[in-house]
């Protein structure tokens, strides 16, 4: 008869057979949780292996990522789509068990974990969508939305900072479907983490207002006991300290950081599996464990008695139903695009001069009750981000809302709102001043990774916003925001543009979209349809002054009166031609085709200028190595925004001077 031990070896087996014949890996975490991964998995998880995106199943993260070999080993055994040859293939180039989970790659995978510590903070993002999804759907007798997030993490998922921050507010918001499992084996690469990480953990979660349990984490009883109370705590989220031994079975590494991220060897795999009893040859797996380990019939009546459920729903609540439906698709409203045309002719006969981050508010203020998908948040900066707008409620009280207050947490919050949209049905929306992006940034590159539809509003986007000196002028983060795969980021000029940049983001679904907005007032400028038309297209012709062109000007955001000034008296007084083009998105206007870039920047012209108020140099793609590039190549200064720009030789006549030494001699 087979013991749970059986069970669990075979995720051990597996998972170091994988590893050994990859040669690169991580065997020690999958060894050591296997016990906690078979209780789990085989008593308490719910998921369908033959529709890994049912959309009632539980959420499970491994936040460890580095410990993949025991997730894949999971799905392969429970009767996922992952095949021994997939296992076999672990490391691989293009093969479905790449070094870490990676979303879209594995059927089963649910989140891209990535650097240590996102994958909880983007786990509770997903129990917050729960949360919020079950009181905006759920009725008497009809709980559609009632399931879990589980979260694996291991000793330095909790030393990240991140942990601090999306833990902190998790409790606060008391999010009892969170049930977060922790490795405790004392051990990373550099050795005994006592030597460095000597916090009272329990202490620490139970001042976050968590449920804390500890356990040996080899002992099924005592996991399967702390499981159950843990669902039976409605009030907070529970962390499960389980007391493991790092390369559980290995004779000689157990317990060792040479278990940790390096393959056991040939002679230590021989020896584990006559310690483990187990007497079978590589990747190969009895029928009797994949019999007991076979999910797939459980799944499936899982699933048959939601979908009988969500019928009888559908019958009572047609149009919850419907809206359910529609949000978990990703669709928008229909009326999107005309309200939009509507709205962008009401601006287009509007001349109040208003900063960008005022129109993103406008934006959010004329189309926040057609998106009832939005879920907004600031990192305690809302009255300076302007995030919120009249239908705006906080989720604090009864999560019926549809803004969370964040506290100064942006790593935290960016990784959270990346998990409230893969858990699906919401479109975040997250905000902080653009110079704060450091503190977010390796979040911002997971959401791009993971192709999430996430969009970051980050204002006081230059020196431009004055006295509170360099440590807050951003003057090199739009730049390196560009470099970001899949982050569309967009620079607007006015209120027409911020719009269209919002439409953008929210229909865009291969990647995040960062709105660059200002602090202070910027001209509002008309234009005429075909150039509204062409603001989509990232990058279009603003002004022309004259016949033939002899000079080109790209600028962005509040440079763009400028560049129109400075083309003006250009023109006047020497009678050349000169086109401003608005940058408004350089990764949009890559996009499209040849013909309709050329048309905005053609070839002949060779004379070019770039205005922004940033670091210059990514601007060389554009104007060529002889072209005139006005930025700022320092750190700012402390002063009045009006004045800062004349310092740093954004004023009519210096740029003029610039382009006359440049092109006029």
């Amino acid at each position: 008869m087979l013991s749970r031990k059986d069970l669990s070896n075979a995720l051990r087996i597996l998972s170091i057979d994988a590893i050994q014949k990859a040669q690169s890996g991580h065997p020690g975490a999958p060894m050591g949780m296997a016990d906690i991964a078979e209780v789990l998995w085989r008593d308490f998880l719910k998921y369908n292996p033959d529709n890994p995106n049912w959309s009632n199943r539980d959420r499970f993260i491994l936040s460890n990522g580095h410990a993949s070999m025991l997730l894949y080993s999971l799905l392969h055994l429970s009767g996922y789509n992952l095949s021994i040859e997939d296992l076999k293939n672990f490391r691989q180039c293009y093969s479905k068990t790449p070094g870490h989970p990676e979303l879209y790659c594995t059927p089963g995978v649910e989140l891209t974990t990535g650097p240590l510590g996102q994958g909880l903070a983007s786990g509770i993002g997903m129990a917050i969508a729960e949360k919020l999804f079950a009181q905006f759907f759920n009725r008497k007798n009809f709980n559609i939305v009632d399931h879990y997030t589980w979260v694996f993490v291991g000793d330095g998922c909790l030393m990240e900072g991140i942990s601090h921050e999306a833990c902190s507010l998790a409790g606060t918001l008391g999010l009892s479907k969170l049930i977060v499992f922790y490795d405790k084996n004392g051990i990373s690469i550099d050795g005994e983490v006592i030597n460095w990480f000597t916090d009272n953990t329990k202490e620490r979660f139970l001042s976050y207002n968590w449920h804390v349990i500890e356990i040996n984490g080899h002992d099924s009883e005592e996991i399967e006991k702390a499981i159950q109370i843990s669902k039976n705590n409605t009030l907070k989220p529970s962390l499960i300290i389980c007391n493991t031994v790092i390369g559980f079975g290995s004779p000689n590494k157990s317990g060792q950081s040479s278990s940790h991220g390096a393959p056991l060897g040939d002679e230590e795999i021989f020896l584990t599996r006559k310690q483990l009893k187990w007497e079978h040859p590589p990747f190969f797996i009895p029928e009797n464990i994949y019999s007991a380990w076979n999910h797939s019939e459980k799944g499936r009546s899982d699933e048959l008695l939601w979908n009988s459920l969500f019928s009888e729903y559908t019958l009572k609540y047609p149009d919850l139903s419907q809206e359910y439906q529609r949000r978990l698709k990703g669709k928008l409203s229909p009326r999107l695009r005309s309200t939009l045309d509507k709205f962008l002719l009401e601006l287009n006969a509007t001349k109040k001069n208003i900063s960008t981050r005022e129109a993103s508010r406008n934006f959010l203020e004329y189309f926040g009750n057609l998106l009832p998908e939005l879920i907004g948040g600031s990192a305690d900066l809302a009255p300076s981000n302007l995030t919120m707008w009249s239908g705006s409620k906080s989720i604090k009280d009864n999560f019926k809302g549809n803004y969370i207050h964040y506290g100064v947490r942006e790593f935290g919050m960016t990784a959270i709102a990346n998990g409230i949209y893969h858990h699906g049905g919401f479109i975040p929306y997250t905000a902080t001043f653009l110079v704060f992006v450091d503190y977010a940034r390796n979040a911002v590159r997971m959401s791009a990774l993971m192709k999430t539809r996430h969009i970051f509003i980050y204002t006081h986007d230059s020196i431009g916003l004055g006295e509170d000196g360099p440590t807050h002028q951003p003057v090199e983060q739009v730049a390196t925001l560009r470099y970001i795969p899949n982050l569309s980021v967009w620079r607007p000029c006015d209120s027409i543009e911020t719009s269209v940049a919002w439409f953008y983001g929210i229909n865009r679904k291969t990647g995040p979209t960062a709105l660059i907005l200002s602090r202070q007032n910027i001209l509002q400028f008309s234009r005429t349809e075909n150039q509204i038309v062409n603001v989509f297209k990232g990058g279009y012709i603003f002004k022309e002054y004259g016949r033939k062109i002899f000079l080109i000007i790209i600028a962005t955001g509040s440079e763009i009166p400028l560049a129109i000034s400075v083309a003006k008296k250009l023109y006047k007084t020497y009678h050349y031609g000169i086109r401003v083009v608005s940058m408004v998105s350089t990764d949009c206007f890559d996009l499209q085709d040849i013909e309709y870039r050329e048309s905005v920047l053609p070839k002949k012209i060779i004379k070019r200028v770039s205005i922004e108020a940033g670091i210059s140099d990514y601007w060389y793609k554009y104007i060529g190595i002889n072209g005139v590039n006005i930025g700022i190549n320092t750190f700012g200064e402390s002063g009045p925004g009006i004045n800062l720009f004349e310092i740093f030789g954004f004023t009519v006549d210096k740029i003029i001077t610039r382009i006359k030494e440049s092109f006029f001699n």
